[in-house]
């Protein structure tokens, strides 16, 4: 076994001093020769972005770049829904990493990243038509199909990173730890006038894409450690730093809450289960900005920002004007990218597949398609000794799409994500409403589905050589026990297959229900609106898992 699989253990020299950890090392040893960009860009697929309505018109003719995100939503119309909540969460677990192989799945191949999300103010963001944003109010709130002038929009997540693969300052990695999970406050806006069909100007196009994204991991004293905006981030912006940020073990229990403040939205985790926490504000103290939306400016300028919640309450109407998902607050899991990467043939850090090698999964296997991208070889992996890439899997073949999903057997299968529905108002004591369910398939359906008409939309995903995925997984209900008073007793959410004492799957996959129509702006149609089949989504009458 190489240096690369050993796991955290602290080295101490003869006077007693702490030094880095050999995997540490190891991890920037890796990055040193294969960094990732300085910026985020989704024209490339990167797994952290949001997923825009109409990829096409955003990155190009004949391009798509997307993510399946299976989504749980929640209603209220209690003032501070939109902009203030709280979440009791349960860290998923991992099986043993050795042996690999044998029908074995781990987190880091079912998600590159889960998150909690939200609609945020952004003047400089999609769709450009005015200059102002009133935070945490309703007022935001305009239907595209009679008028085009919405407040700029950003959207929010808070992602969870899943430990045990490749670094996530190297291309194409996605891990912070050998064992441990850590998490950051991104804020995706889109540089877009749908009106005119203007973009950004080509320097900005060319440094940050025209899908910007601001980026902090969360850290212990709630300082940035590096600039969090698009324009000014730097490669310490997406380097992991043990010291600073704050690391989670496998099944923590962590209090989420995310609320307002004078200077922009703070997330805050309280790890009950280590004692630790960790917080971040969108502020620009710690370095967020907007990117100037200047077509005809020859310069990309970052505009310092204090980045505020939308919406005062959360419903059908609080929507994202330019994202193909329906919704302000969520959850969602980052679902549909890792696939495997087999064979001799030497596997180029954050490239493709190479076409000589094969991909899917156990037995079932073929030549490595287009989809295969942002690949690492198994060395380069801090623990589990898997080769793979994780663009997204149009071809539906992967190991989201078998069935590995939590199930009980947890020598073969991850636990599942557990988390409560969000409390708000006074107190953190009011539940919401209503909850949804939502999946964005025919967004990603790019080869049988017609967005115009629904025609050839189907709830489980069918890849382009016309074969449906073989499993997709779905939600459920059941009941948390703990010692603590804060370990979120009571009815929790789970993702997953067939979870051994859930109360309630909610019909499997068809919980998220029937196809949906969402108005957009039209591109460059001089403000007329359009309409686009995007989501499948099901709503439910009432909260059937109050926290």
């Amino acid at each position: 076994m190489s240096r690369l699989f050993t796991v955290g253990i602290m080295v101490i020299t003869m006077a007693g001093l702490a030094v880095t950890p050999a995997w540490q090392e190891v991890a920037q040893v890796h990055a040193a020769q294969t960094q990732r960009p300085t910026h985020m860009n989704c024209a490339t697929g990167y797994f952290g972005c949001t997923e825009v309505a109409d990829s096409e018109e955003v990155f190009g003719a004949g391009k798509y770049v997307g993510h399946d995100e299976p989504s749980l939503l929640f209603y209220s119309r209690q003032p501070g829904s939109g902009n203030h909540m709280k979440y009791t969460l349960t860290l998923p677990q991992d099986p043993a990493p050795f042996p690999v192989g044998g029908g074995k799945a781990f987190n880091f191949q079912l998600h590159p990243a889960f998150w909690f999300g939200m609609a945020l103010c952004d003047t400089q963001s999609y769709p450009e038509q005015l200059t102002t944003c009133t935070p945490n109010s309703d007022t935001n709130i305009v239907d595209p199909v009679i008028s085009p002038a919405h407040p700029g929009t950003a959207f929010m997540e808070l992602q969870f990173y899943p430990p045990g693969w490749v670094p996530f300052q190297q291309a194409g990695g996605l891990s912070c730890d050998p064992a441990k999970w850590c998490a950051a406050l991104t804020i995706d806006s889109l540089s877009e006038n749908p009106v005119t069909g203007v973009l950004n100007n080509a320097a900005c196009l060319t440094t940050v894409g025209v899908e910007p994204v601001n980026f902090a991991f969360i850290t212990r004293n709630g300082v940035a450690q590096a600039p969090a905006n698009p324009v000014q981030a730097t490669l310490a912006t997406f380097t992991p730093n043990a010291v600073q940020d704050l690391f989670m073990r496998s099944g923590d229990t962590v209090i989420v809450t995310m609320a307002d403040t004078w200077h922009g939205l703070k997330v805050d985790l309280q790890d009950v289960t280590s004692g630790q926490r960790g917080s971040m504000t969108a502020s620009a103290a710690n370095g967020f900005g907007q990117v100037k939306f200047d077509p005809t400016g020859i310069t990309c300028q970052n505009l310092p920002y204090d980045f505020h919640p939308m919406y005062s309450t959360s419903s059908e109407q609080t929507r994202v004007p330019w994202a193909a998902h329906s919704y302000n607050i969520a959850f969602a899991d980052e679902i549909g990218h890792f696939d495997y990467c087999h064979g001799s043939a030497p596997i180029l850090p954050g490239g493709n597949c190479p076409a000589a090698n094969t991909e899917g999964f156990a037995a079932t296997q073929s030549a490595s398609d287009i989809d295969d991208t942002f690949c690492s070889s198994a060395a380069s992996s801090f623990l589990v000794p898997i080769a793979g890439c994780v663009g997204q899997n149009d071809g539906f073949d992967g190991v989201p799409y078998q069935p590995v999903w939590p199930d009980g057997n947890q020598t073969l299968h991850p636990t599942p994500i557990r988390f409560s529905s969000p409390l708000t108002g006074k107190q953190d004591g009011v539940n919401y409403d209503r909850v949804a369910f939502e999946a964005d398939l025919p967004r990603i359906e790019t080869n049988t589905c017609d967005r115009t008409t629904g025609a050839g939309c189907t709830l489980i995903p069918t890849s382009d050589k016309g074969r449906p995925a073989a499993f997709y997984p779905f939600f459920s209900t059941g009941k948390k026990s703990g010692k603590s008073s804060m370990s979120g007793m009571g009815c929790q959410w789970a993702l997953g297959n067939h979870l051994p004492k859930s109360l309630s799957d909610f019909g499997q996959n068809a919980q998220y229900g029937t196809l949906l129509s969402l108005a957009y702006t039209a591109f460059g149609g001089g403000g007329v609106s359009t309409t686009r089949y995007n989501d499948f989504r099901q709503i439910l009458s009432l909260n059937p898992c109050k926290a």
